[in-house]
């Protein structure tokens, strides 16, 4: 509980003080509540000009903004009322410095006045900001719960912004787009193309991708469009384009899957390898986690058993070696996180994580069963007393089935608010298989993923400076 210090109680002298770490958060939840936005004080954002800094400064007025937190909550504290302020800005607060704000009682006027010198000063001790506030003092006792304060969320999507910016230095995938007759396919396509990522094949009918165009006013007339009326037939000409060297990738567009994929999985003329079952994998580029996660299979295999996860789970370590995660951490999910017989997907969890220490899964450090809490929460796991390298730190999360995997990745886009993209693995090509509710963005997103995997097979590694770990 916050209780504050009323008028009669305060002394010239009394100090109070807090330190606060300067965030990215911090810098994007002020720009959006001031309505301030200088790309100088803004993370992850390009921009040129005369004295440009590596990192965003913060804003002066976010850093008076911390003396008024001081007197706010600690001296006087709640029922404070702001009057005037007089300050002095000596240098700017990066992202990651430590910050002491001090305020020190001077005076104490008629009318409840009281009068502080207010100070910023970095962990090193260089000064920022210092100055003096003259504020009302409450006269009555407030005790105040500072959890009643409603949790704030903020939508940052910085691995996805990175991960097609990387993508952009690649050549662009010559990429099979089928059925790209409504304006979500189509756009998603179009803004690929733009960026550079892909060189669109258009396969389907004429007359609606043509329509489909008009409504985004688009001008598709540079690209190669093979009319094709029937869907099945559009994805039978994707692949056996695919075979004829001509394209690189297959993009779903508004078709279902299954059409799509009768043509990929047959044995004559589809793109299976031989070597590896084809899987679906989703990546999630949710606000506040360090990595983006992966989540596998929710499209595909319905009820894998253990041989279908093993290649489950070697597609998706794949997949996350080529957007640059070294050694990714694996969970293999089920309901709980002991071994329980009467729970199969524990019992594949164990063999699987037991394949991948004798080498038979490579690439990740794979450990199960675990639950979804201790998976990707390391509090949960140190509750639990769960000891491990992936407990608590997991990027990559095997599910037990399709109808488990399906709900958890709706789940976190409609709920955490994550962006999502996907990619269907171990196929000869990837394909991009999305939703046909899924707007440009998650389609862009599934065409950058294509490019920065077809990239690491060709060249047997990812792009450098596509995910940092230690970023916070």
């Amino acid at each position: 509980m916050a209780t504050n210090k009323t008028y009669e109680k305060i002394a010239v002298g009394d100090t109070a003080e807090l330190i606060r770490e300067c965030s990215s958060n911090d810098l994007l939840i002020f720009a959006h509540a001031s309505g301030s936005q200088n790309p100088i004080h803004l993370p992850d954002t390009d921009w040129t000009g005369d004295g440009q800094v590596d990192k965003p400064v913060a804003p002066a007025m976010w850093m008076s903004g911390l003396a008024s937190a001081v007197l706010g909550n600690l001296l006087p504290g709640p029922g404070t009322v702001y009057k005037a302020q007089s300050l002095r800005f000596l240098g700017g607060a990066a992202v990651g410095d430590k910050l002491h704000v001090k305020v020190t009682a001077t005076e104490k006027k008629p009318g409840n006045i009281v009068v502080f010198d207010v100070s910023v000063t970095r962990e090193d001790g260089t000064r920022l900001m210092e100055g003096v506030a003259e504020v009302a003092a409450p006269t009555q006792t407030i005790e105040f719960d500072p959890r009643e304060l409603p949790a704030l969320l903020v939508q940052r999507y910085r691995h996805f912004n990175r991960i097609i910016q990387l993508a952009k230095t690649l050549p662009a995938l010559p990429t099979a787009v089928v059925a790209p007759d409504d304006p979500n396919s189509l756009e998603g396509a179009m803004m690929a193309a733009r960026e550079g990522l892909i060189r669109p094949v258009l396969i389907g009918a004429r007359n609606r991708i043509e329509a489909a165009a008009e409504g985004l006013g688009e001008d598709i007339a540079s690209f190669e469009l093979i009319d094709i009326a029937d869907e099945t037939e559009a994805a039978g000409q994707a692949v056996a384009m695919v075979h004829e060297g001509r394209v690189q990738a297959i993009m779903k567009g508004h078709l279902h899957t299954d059409h799509l994929l009768h043509h990929v999985v047959k044995r004559d003329g589809g793109l299976r390898t031989g070597r590896r079952r084809i899987s679906h994998v989703f990546v999630m580029d949710i606000p506040g986690r360090k990595t983006p996660v992966l989540i596998s299979d929710a499209a595909i295999n319905i009820t894998p058993d253990l041989n279908a996860k093993v290649d489950i789970t070697q597609n998706a370590i794949d997949l996350a070696l080529s957007l640059g995660l070294e050694m990714p951490r694996v969970g293999i999910l089920s309901a709980i996180e002991t071994v329980n017989p009467a729970i199969p997907s524990s019992l594949d969890a164990a063999v699987l994580s037991k394949m991948a220490e004798r080498g038979q899964i490579t690439g990740g450090i794979v450990d199960g069963p675990l639950a979804m809490d201790n998976a990707i929460d390391l509090q949960a796991a140190r509750t639990k007393g769960i000891t491990s390298l992936v407990a608590g730190r997991a990027e990559v999360l095997i599910v037990p089935n399709l109808e488990t995997g399906n709900m958890l990745a709706k789940e976190l886009t409609f709920i955490a608010h994550a962006e999502s993209a996907g990619l269907v693995i171990g196929a000869k090509v990837p394909i991009m298989l999305t939703s046909r509710a899924d707007d440009g963005r998650a389609r862009l997103a599934s065409c950058a993923l294509a490019l920065l995997y077809t990239h690491w097979r060709a060249k047997g590694g990812a792009p450098a400076g596509i995910l940092d770990r230690a970023e916070s």
